[in-house]
């Protein structure tokens, strides 16, 4: 029996320092395991105001706003990829600081229902809660929360309502910021309420700066005339330019990015998985700068580009909406034999 409970005494030693230091290392290594890559628009997303890019007048007030800890319900609209979702979410670190950033900011995007109820329900929720916590580096931080809608343009009217009435009671403690591409589709008791910001088109050469920088980052082989030519198909969109970038370097295995990489990854079919604004947008191109249509044809055939492209943006189906265009296109062309 003594035997026995010696035995037993010596089997419930800790295993030796050799086995911990295995375990560990095999910890580790299912760690590293675990890490997977980030996509580049979030890798190089700004992190402070000041590395905006383009928007000089946002980026001045919005700074001003943060020397005061303080910061009026936002409206920022302009075109798809200028910076409108980096800039607030950059203003937010900057006011709540990284530890206190999660609990003050709720984002909605256009992957989240954006109903009635939601608004009802998800943002007065959170617009209800008490803040409490301090900064701990020292700074002040500011006693409210802050609401990102992005997309706000795709919100019924009847949730914009709504939003409208959450503003007004819950102002002393809830910043709203909304994000959207149309600012006419914002009904105006909620444009009165908020600062407007126009984010412009960002222009070619700051595009060719930002790609060439994430090129050397990522030790992509890529020449100017390529940088050129993505700034190109990504018509003044840098979060389609960064994607367009690393899916080529994906698709070349560490080979140079040359033009023909570009074009194959932009490309404008949907059967291959690209989407049916980009084909109405280089449609557009060519018919403009074509020397076989009369203007008549030419006046015909982009009112009908207009109406796809408003179509597309409210959620159309893209195949019915090309079969339209096309047939208005091949009736024009019809004219010519």
């Amino acid at each position: 029996m003594q035997a026995f409970l010696k035995g037993a005494s010596i089997s419930t030693k800790p295993p030796p320092t050799k086995d911990r230091g295995v375990t560990a290392t095999a910890r580790s290594s299912g760690e590293n395991k675990k890490a997977k890559p980030v996509p580049w628009v979030e890798k190089y997303r700004p992190k402070c105001v000041d590395e905006v890019a383009f928007q000089e007048e946002v980026v001045a007030v919005l700074k001003k706003s943060l020397e005061g800890a303080d910061l009026p319900n936002l409206l920022f609209y302009g075109p798809p990829g200028t910076g409108k979702t980096s800039t607030i979410l950059a203003a937010a670190r900057e006011l709540f600081g990284p530890e206190l950033f999660r609990l003050r900011v709720l984002e909605l995007n256009a992957s989240d229902e954006r109903g009635i109820q939601v608004v009802r329900e998800k943002v007065k929720n959170f617009a209800q809660l008490t803040v409490s916590g301090s900064r701990s580096d020292g700074k002040p931080c500011p006693p409210f929360k802050i609401v990102i809608l992005d997309e706000a343009d795709s919100m019924t009217s009847a949730a914009q309502a709504a939003l409208r009435r959450t503003m007004e009671k819950e102002s002393k403690t809830t910043r709203f910021c909304l994000i959207c591409n149309y600012v006419s589709r914002i009904i105006e008791p909620l444009t009165s309420r908020c600062s407007k910001f126009r984010f412009k088109p960002l222009s070619d050469k700051i595009q060719q700066q930002r790609l060439l920088d994430i090129a050397d980052k990522e030790h992509v082989k890529i020449s100017n005339e390529g940088i050129a030519y993505l700034v190109k198909v990504s018509e003044g969109d840098l979060r389609k330019a960064i994607t367009f970038l690393q899916s080529a370097t994906r698709l070349t295995g560490g080979k140079e990015v040359t033009e023909k990489v570009i074009t194959d990854i932009a490309g404008d079919l949907i059967n291959e998985g690209h989407a049916a604004t980009q084909l109405v947008n280089q449609l557009h191109d060519v018919v403009v700068e074509s020397d076989n249509l009369s203007d008549k044809q030419k006046s015909i055939i982009t009112e009908k580009l207009a109406e796809v492209d408003k179509c597309l943006a409210d959620g159309a189906d893209e195949h019915l909406q090309l079969i339209s265009l096309c047939a208005t296109v091949m009736q024009q062309l019809t004219q010519n034999c």
